[in-house]
């Protein structure tokens, strides 16, 4: 399974970014895929994730209302756009998979896991 994170830079507070999780067929239609997200020094944390069906989502409390994940069937991939950024929002992203039926919030329920790319925001 392999997962391929991109989008990631250096914006000032206020700004949006889009990340991108781009994945085989296989992986887009069997796993659940979530995004988490590590920033020096912390553990990482759960920020959203998708069902595979793409019926259902989650997010954490800190992103709700300014982050939305989707999927795009055609693309085989997983987006997250992150609007009003924070510097508290800065941090390496992870892209994941989960062989699971329903969204999973534990970075340990994750099965597989993308490279990361990193998002800095300014204040």
């Amino acid at each position: 399974v392999q997962l391929q994170a991109s989008g990631g830079g250096s914006v000032q507070a206020g700004g949006s970014l889009r990340l991108s999780c781009a994945t085989s067929r296989r992986t887009f239609i069997t796993y659940t895929i979530g995004w988490l997200r590590q920033a020096p020094g912390k553990e990482r944390e759960f920020v959203a994730a998708i069902s595979k069906g793409g019926i259902s989502t989650d997010y954490a409390d800190s992103v709700k209302g300014r982050f939305t994940i989707s999927r795009d069937n055609a693309r085989n991939t997983v987006y997250l756009q992150m609007n009003n950024l924070k510097p508290e929002d800065a941090a390496r992203y992870y892209c994941a998979a989960a062989n699971r039926i329903e969204v999973v919030r534990t970075p340990w329920e994750y099965n597989y896991w993308g490279q990361g790319t990193l998002v800095t925001v300014s204040s």
